[in-house]
């Protein structure tokens, strides 16, 4: 079956995608990837077995995407575009990554007799909810939340197959009233195949923190850096090493001049897989301080996984998803989002060894792995495959 996937942003990087079409074309798929670029990469484009479609998108156009529900320029943009794939190639099958795009597979659904998947990286409507656009006076004009969760509720009553990364996402469409025989997890589990932790260890000169990941206020870097001012003095050693990057980054170093803890943080800068895995060996405690929201609630990181692949206690902070997995696994230590002072107690006990913690690799190789997730994409495509030869042999199509 020749599937066409959509991403709204630029290809490679992208963990999940790429696990995603990998796993589909092994099952003996051809995969079309059709994405924008800003940055010149070619239009036409091979990547580990995708056939990648590129269209150059000007920095007004992309930043309409805001206002697409108001002034659905940015929708017609991308129907033309996927529209002369979809005519230029046998495409069975839509897969629109994440919600924003969902409108458009459903009219070349509908224009085609393709079947759709919506593919919900994120609860948008929630990620909306705080966001620092939506919080302006224009954002709320061209981009209102409820305008969203319309959206959301409308659009995906015509997808053919609706997929979400976590259990507490799909409690929260069923409670929308999305048909639950639609909903299907598959997760941000790890694909050990791509994933190589180098033969190191921690540097016995500290005792460090290590966080990789998005640099925003949401996820709550700042309690990690209140936290450390309170227990430097107990732990002198510590050291919080931050990787990655974001519009939170200059405030989050403006936070740790203030606090006068610099020599207690390093900031990497964006790092690749390989060089997240060398530092995730050197490192003591792992760490996901994401703030509790109705967002955090219903998403699960890629990180969480990797972390316990490696071995590493994990601090996390107590969204739902995060408190069930790390509690199920005894991987590691849940504190209240947003307190410090709950933060700073957990990462004494820790360091002075008053709490108990069990490798949870075993997890991951037995349950959390991309193997498991992979198979359960490949059964939704394995099913509409069923579906259109018997559509075919009863002349429906």
């Amino acid at each position: 079956m020749d599937i066409l996937m959509v991403l709204d942003h630029e290809f490679p990087p992208d963990v999940r995608v790429e696990n995603e079409a990998i796993s589909l074309i092994r099952a003996g798929h051809r995969v079309h990837l059709a994405c924008h670029t800003r940055n010149e990469r070619p239009q036409k484009d091979f990547y580990r077995g995708m056939i990648i479609h590129r269209i150059p998108v000007s920095t007004l156009l992309y930043k309409s995407s805001v206002a697409a529900l108001t002034v659905p320029l940015y929708f017609k943009f991308w129907e033309q575009f996927l529209d002369k794939i979809v005519r230029n190639n046998d495409i069975k099958a839509i897969h629109i990554h994440d919600l924003p795009l969902a409108q458009v597979g459903k009219t070349l659904k509908n224009r085609y007799y393709l079947k759709l998947v919506v593919d919900l990286h994120e609860n948008w409507p929630a990620l909306l909810r705080i966001s620092s656009h939506t919080k302006t006076i224009p954002g709320r004009l061209l981009s209102p939340r409820f305008l969203w969760e319309r959206y959301e509720r409308r659009v995906l009553r015509h997808a053919d197959s609706i997929i979400v990364v976590v259990e507490e996402s799909r409690e929260r469409l069923i409670g929308a009233g999305v048909d639950s025989s639609k909903i299907s997890v598959v997760s941000n589990t790890l694909n050990q195949e791509n994933f190589r932790l180098p033969d190191k260890f921690p540097d016995t000169e500290y005792y460090t923190l290590f966080y990789a990941g998005g640099i925003t206020y949401h996820r709550g870097l700042h309690i990690v850096i209140e936290a450390i001012s309170l227990v430097k003095d107990k732990i002198p050693d510590i050291r919080f090493r931050i990787a990655g990057s974001g519009r939170f980054l200059q405030p989050l170093k403006n936070l740790v001049k203030k606090m006068n803890i610099g020599a207690h943080v390093e900031f990497t800068g964006q790092l690749s897989l390989e060089e997240v895995a060398d530092n995730l060996a050197q490192a003591d405690v792992a760490l996901i301080p994401h703030l509790k929201t109705s967002h955090t609630d219903s998403t699960i990181p890629h990180k969480l996984f990797q972390y316990m692949f490696a071995n590493k206690p994990i601090i996390a902070s107590n969204c739902i998803p995060l408190e069930r997995i790390v509690s199920e696994t005894n991987s590691g230590i849940i504190f209240k989002s947003g307190s410090p002072g709950d933060l700073a107690d957990k990462l004494l006990a820790l360091y002075e060894k008053k709490i108990t913690l069990l490798p949870a690799r075993r997890w991951v190789e037995e349950k959390y792995n991309w193997d498991v997730d992979a198979a359960k994409l490949v059964s939704i495509y394995r099913k509409f495959q069923a579906s259109l030869i018997s559509e075919y042999n009863h002349g429906t199509k």
